[in-house]
């Protein structure tokens, strides 16, 4: 009997994180507070967990790339995340990095050689 632990969903788990900070910049070109972004990755198909997510925000913002508000709108006072011109220009690069890498990545998995 193999007693070895199946590497796929540690293996998964490590290429979501690299993608991330990607999906979190692009859903933050409008301003959004932790809960509602959450849901706006989730109905697209990158679910993130509260202890990662608010993490990355504050990691985030103290590089500089995302502003901050607190709002008090319908409900408890909430902090809104944004992103300001560095995050707008990381989203942009960022972008490119991973178009290049998603064709890289295709054309090596398609193995036809090149």
């Amino acid at each position: 009997m193999d007693t070895r632990e199946n590497p796929t969903p540690k293996l998964e788990l490590e290429l979501r994180r690299g993608a991330l900070v990607l999906a979190v910049l692009s859903q933050l070109r409008q301003a959004q507070y932790g809960y509602s972004l959450r849901q706006a990755l989730a109905q697209r198909g990158m679910s993130i967990e509260e202890g990662t997510l608010y993490p990355l925000l504050r990691r985030l913002e103290g590089q500089g790339v995302l502003a901050s508000e607190w709002r008090i709108e319908e409900g408890p006072p909430r902090r809104y995340y944004r992103l300001n011109d560095a995050g707008e220009a990381l989203l942009a690069e960022l972008t490119v990095s991973w178009n290049a890498l998603a064709a890289t990545m295709a054309g090596l998995l398609e193995g036809d050689g090149k």
